[in-house]
């Protein structure tokens, strides 16, 4: 079949309602008509396509302003006029545009949806905050005032703990840098109010882990383990204290520390 079309893309006057040239409607008609494997088939693709872009940047321009850059917004538009292209069927009845429009608006939902959050959330939230959000608009209007939790829930009938749930999400939307200023002579940033790694509760988690292996043991292994790792004596400082040689010092040692492991970990 020879399809022969004006390589000139149509234009788009509204998004309700898009016009374009006959050539271009013939391009999808002719292509829903080629069997798959077709070797005029890839071409008239690419022509229908192309014949179609303007109705995706149409689209894509409606999303401009929300903090994507227009040429993303306008290829995240394309794999969604591409999915139109490959999955449309004609003999159900429905005019391409009809069809493409629900197809690229979706893809671009999904854009925002899933790739600006800041921090990723679960899609159950992500959904639950614009639906909080639309629902915070519309009873603004209509109550004359700022909705109450109570107010969102019974609207959207669910919980006020889900509402809650949603406007915590919500704050995984934008984040703040770690060098925004915070303080008023703006001399100290975000990252330097945040705390640290604090040694001192590791090292109280191992003393009181220490204490009963500690006390497992007779009172001179007591006594030469707290000289060595409390009082930072030598073996030979230890020995000249007990009363005892160096060489004996070092067995008990080894043998204090053997008892002290098997009561920390019996697998020892």
């Amino acid at each position: 079949m020879t399809v022969v079309a004006s390589p000139t893309p149509s234009t788009v006057k509204t998004v309700d309602e898009p016009t374009t040239t006959d050539q271009a409607g013939e391009l999808i008609t002719a292509l829903a008509a080629l069997p798959a494997g077709h070797p005029s088939r890839p071409a008239v693709r690419d022509r229908a396509i192309e014949a179609w872009m303007p109705l995706a940047r149409h689209l894509a321009n409606r999303y401009t302003g929300r903090g994507e850059p227009s040429d993303d917004l306008f290829q995240v538009a394309l794999v969604g006029l591409i999915k139109s292209v490959d999955r449309f069927d004609a003999d159900r009845g429905v005019e391409f545009a009809g069809f493409a429009i629900p197809t690229i608006v979706g893809e671009l939902k999904r854009h925002f949806r899933d790739r600006t959050w800041s921090i990723r959330v679960p899609r159950r939230l992500q959904e639950l905050r614009l639906a909080i959000t639309g629902a915070n608009t519309a009873l603004s209007h209509t109550l004359g005032r700022s909705p109450t939790v109570a107010d969102i829930a019974g609207h959207l009938q669910i919980s006020e703990e889900e509402v809650l749930e949603g406007l915590e999400g919500a704050r995984a939307y934008n984040a703040a840098s770690l060098s925004t200023p915070v303080s008023a002579d703006g001399n100290t940033e975000l990252g330097e109010t945040l705390g640290g790694e604090d040694q001192e509760y590791e090292i109280a988690e191992n003393r009181l882990a220490l204490a009963p292996a500690l006390a497992a043991l007779d009172e001179r292994e007591q006594k030469i383990v707290s000289l060595r790792f409390y009082g930072n004596l030598t073996q030979q400082q230890i020995a000249e204290q007990v009363g005892i040689s160096q060489m004996h010092v070092s067995r008990l040692l080894a043998k204090a520390l053997a008892k002290m492991r098997g009561h920390l970990d019996p697998t020892v």
